[in-house]
């Protein structure tokens, strides 16, 4: 005779789920703003926003209503057909990002999955069958199906898959000036993110887009924008890379852009589009009525005035983590990041301080082994800014003290 565990959702999760993830020891049901709530119902401050997909906090109302409206009215019927909200959506994405045609897809790793085949295509259309090559960066992460894998740099998230795409290159966004030796007339493609966010949140410099458009111009190689965490507004601009000067001739947009309902979106110059055919990609899902709605519904908040709070409430955070820096300036090695992507780099491993944070009610997680990555809902307040400091505050001065004690 089994146990009944219908309710246990840990023991579930053992049971059933593929065990792949590393899961913190909290089990959420609920969300309210920029809290979530657990089994016991206790809240927690999210400043990670589901790796920075839940744009919009949890349960928002207006979300809420036009999901809920679709899904009574209609929720999928295939690319085989045409509908509005996907056209509007598309309409939408080109103003914003100043591209000609968009890809609608489900994830930023399938948008970025079609800016790699896009850029072979361009390429093979144009009867240059030995473009191939990709150049990417180091500490980059672009996803893990075969290709996008293929330009991410961790050797951690390559290496059980090999052998990958072997004509890939990795530059260093810190040494611009040797881009030139690595861009050729063999060369599809450069692949960049403007932030990189797994990699340690690292803003890329004016400098290295420099060398990249020159490269560009210099070999005719195409420029990929990973925007996946770093677009949809949440540097305060639409595109990270509008910071910095970036110019791509694609751009592959995820995460915040469906505020939780899963969209990607690939958009390309219509000089690439120009390049591709019928069947050359396809999705099932991507651009569904549902997913669509969501992510105009998001468009349509982001554009009603959060991209103003997303600036001064962005501004503030810098502040105080910068304050928040010199109060542990003997373990905060340096704060960084862009609008609301930001890192605290600290000089040890950052796994006890996200530990000791989620113990005191905040949620945020590490990456690049040292970085604290805050990654907030765009609807974060002021006073939602000094609560994660102060419980980071704690979270820090447990941590080093454990490590003392030790």
């Amino acid at each position: 005779m089994t146990t009944d565990t219908t309710h246990d959702a840990r023991n579930l999760d053992a049971r059933h789920v593929l065990q792949i993830y590393k899961r913190q020891p909290v089990v959420f049901v609920r969300g309210d703003g920029m809290r979530l709530i657990d089994d016991s119902g206790r809240a927690y401050l999210d400043f990670l926003s589901g790796i920075g997909v839940a744009s919009l906090g949890h349960a928002h109302p207006r979300l809420s209503a036009a999901i809920a409206e679709q899904a009574a009215t209609l929720i999928h019927t295939s690319n085989l057909y045409y509908h509005p909200w996907q056209g509007e959506l598309a309409a939408r994405l080109t103003r914003l990002t100043g591209l000609d045609r968009a890809f609608l897809c489900n994830s930023g790793t399938e948008a970025n999955e079609a800016c790699l085949k896009f850029a072979r295509r361009f390429w093979r259309t144009r009867g240059e069958t030995d473009r191939s090559k990709f150049v990417a960066f180091t500490h980059s992460f672009h996803g893990r199906t075969m290709g996008s894998l293929s330009v991410t740099w961790d050797p951690h998230y390559r290496e059980p898959f090999t052998p990958l795409l072997s004509d890939v290159k990795f530059a260093s966004p810190a040494e611009p000036w040797l881009l030139d030796a690595m861009v050729d007339e063999d060369t599809a493609a450069m692949i960049i993110e403007p932030i990189q966010g797994e990699g340690g949140v690292r803003p890329i410099s004016r400098e290295l887009v420099e060398a990249i458009h020159a490269a560009r111009k210099r070999t005719g190689a195409l420029v990929i924008a990973d925007e996946v965490q770093s677009g949809s507004g949440r540097t305060g601009t639409f595109l990270g890379g509008e910071l910095v000067g970036l110019a791509p001739d694609m751009v592959a947009l995820g995460k915040a852009l469906g505020a939780g309902v899963p969209v990607g979106a690939a958009l390309l110059r219509q000089s690439v589009a120009d390049m591709l055919s019928p069947g050359d990609h396809g999705t099932t899902y991507g651009g569904n009525p549902l997913a669509s709605r969501a992510a105009l519904l998001f468009l349509d908040e982001l554009e009603g005035g959060l991209l103003v709070s997303i600036r001064r409430v962005a501004a503030y955070l810098a502040t105080r983590l910068r304050e928040l820096a010199l109060k542990h300036a003997d373990v905060v090695r340096e704060v960084r990041g862009a609008g609301l992507i930001a890192a605290v780099d600290l000089a040890f491993d950052a796994t006890p301080v996200v530990a000791a944070a989620l113990e005191r009610g905040l949620l945020v997680n590490r990456t690049a082994t040292t970085v604290v990555r805050l990654l907030p809902p765009f609807i974060v307040t002021e006073p939602d800014v000094d609560e994660a400091v102060a419980i980071l505050d704690a979270a820090l001065t447990a941590a080093t003290l454990q490590g003392v004690q030790r």
